[in-house]
């Protein structure tokens, strides 16, 4: 019995199921699942590349065979109209500062938290672009001059 690779399979399968938990978006769900079949093979004295082949193996049949499910279960994208901002220009209304998290900015009458694209700061007052949008914060940077 090969007691070193049973603790690294059963490391994988713990560290596998606290990174689902911790997720939840199926993303370790098949690695943890193929390395319970590997460890149960290290428990039965297989050899440490039959083990490997075995994990690799089971991972990607277990990816191919439930990736519809998975498609199904998360849904699909759906796309808001804040989107349309992009690219359009705001006025910065709180001063924009990523280390502390501050900023707010209004584009169309809406008040948004606001974060610098390449970090710098931004005065209240100073007009910006839209480069992105993260969950509810503009993500912005200054005109160019």
């Amino acid at each position: 019995m090969d007691v070193l690779m049973i603790a690294a399979w059963g490391f994988v399968l713990i560290g596998g199921i606290v990174i689902e938990i911790m997720t939840v978006q199926f993303v370790s769900i098949w690695f943890a699942l193929s390395s319970l079949i590997s460890l149960i093979l290290a428990g039965f004295g297989a050899p440490r590349w039959a083990q490997v082949a075995v994990f690799l193996a089971a991972t990607a049949i277990l990816l191919l065979l439930t990736r519809p499910i998975v498609r199904k279960l998360r849904g699909n994208f759906v796309r808001t109209n804040a989107d349309i901002n992009i690219g359009k220009t705001a006025r910065i209304t709180e001063a924009v500062r990523n280390e502390t998290s501050e900023g707010r900015a209004v584009i169309g009458g809406v008040s948004w938290k606001a974060v610098s694209a390449d970090g710098t700061q931004i005065p209240e007052g100073e007009i910006v672009v839209v480069d992105g949008i993260d969950g509810t914060k503009l993500i912005v940077s200054k005109l160019a001059e």
